[in-house]
Parts: C-alpha cells; structure tokens; sequence
C-alpha cells in the first residue's frame, strides 16, 4: 500500500478497533484461479498471535478456499470511515485557488499465513463467536443455540473455516493531515453539514491536533 509517512498509523490498537468496527472485509488472493475478491465478515482474536489472527469461513461452492488451501497469497483488507473533500472547504482556495479535490479515509490491510479449516468444533467456535460480536448489544441477542441441531449441522456441511495468522498489518489514515490548520478546520466544518460524518470529523480533529467539541 502507498503509504507516505504523515498518514501511516503503525499503532495495533487503533488498527485492530478498525478491524472490530469495520468487519465485512475484502479478502483477496492470487492462485491458481487467478486474483479473487470475496467481501466476508471476519473475526479477530487479538491474542491469538503477536499481530493477532483473522477467522472467517466461505461457503464450500466458492472455489477460493482452494486457492487458499493450495498455498494462495492473502490479503484482507478492511475499510473504514471515507468521505469526499471538496476544495470549497479550504481557506487556501480563497487564498491562492491552489487546491484540488480528494477523498479521506481510514483503512486497514492485514497479510498472513492462510490455512483451511475443517474441523466442525472449529467451525461451531467461529461461528459462535461471529455471532456473538455482533449480538451482543441487542437487548435480547440471537444465538446459534436458538436454532435447530440438524440446521445448524446442515450448514456447517456448507461451509469452510479460514483461519489467517497476520504476518504484516498496516493502517493508512489518511484525514487531512497534509493541509494547513485552517484548511482542516474548514474540512471538518464542511462534513458537519453532511449527514452520518461524524467518524470522519472526529479523525479529522484528531489525527489534525484540532480541539475537540
């Protein structure tokens, strides 16, 4: 990934709570079937491994596993808050008319060894635990255990477990940092008046040394 210094984020935390917030990740190899892409909502155990491994599982019809069982490279990448910057937000373009329109946005790519899981007790833990994160603040969550045995045991029958021990993780926030002061200020005033920003403003202000409101 283009990576110029003043956007790199090499903090773990910060990209494993992307990871977290973010989840429904691309996951992407090149084998033998040439480069595939999946959209797959992932699970990270951050204690799993020193940089923390991703789990996951794909439906059986889906030929990539066997990529990934053949020795495939991986790359899973997680997007996170992105929004249009108009150059009308910049002071700078009253000043000198010297700007031109980007986008903002916080991502994650996490490399690592892959290998194919079949082992149903896996698969029930995964799925568990997929489950789990994303119940959990329901007032009455869902569970795996609410459902029928001989259902669930049908579609694990279905599936496949991915588990992807990460080997390199990198984090590009790339929030405005480059500009002058006023012309972050004036960014994250102009994403104010645009609705469901307010991931975006906050990493703008942060990421900026702006003071919080």
């Amino acid at each position: 990934m283009y990576q110029p210094p003043h956007f790199r984020e090499d903090d773990l935390d910060v990209q494993h709570a992307l990871i977290r917030a973010h989840p429904l990740g691309m996951l992407i190899t090149a084998g033998a079937s040439g480069l595939v892409a999946n959209a797959v909502p992932f699970h990270l155990d951050p204690k799993a491994s020193a940089k923390g491994t991703l789990r996951l599982h794909l439906a059986k019809a889906n030929p990539q596993w066997r990529d990934i069982a053949a020795s495939a490279d991986v790359l899973a990448v997680f997007q996170g808050a992105d929004a249009y910057v108009t150059p009308s937000w910049y002071k700078t373009k009253q000043e000198t008319g010297k700007v031109v329109p980007t986008w903002n946005y916080a991502i994650v790519q996490a490399r690592g060894a892959a290998r194919v899981v079949e082992d149903v007790e896996w698969l029930a833990a995964q799925i568990a635990a997929l489950t789990g994160q994303h119940e959990e603040t329901r007032e009455k969550p869902w569970s795996v255990s609410d459902a029928p045995d001989d259902f669930i045991r049908a579609q694990m029958k279905g599936i496949v477990g991915i588990e992807i021990e990460i080997a390199s993780i990198e984090g590009k926030w790339k929030v405005s940092q480059n500009r002058p002061v006023a012309d972050r200020e004036g960014v994250a005033a102009g994403l104010g008046e645009l609705p469901a920003q307010n991931d975006m403003i906050d990493l703008v202000r942060r990421y900026g040394g702006l003071t919080t409101e």
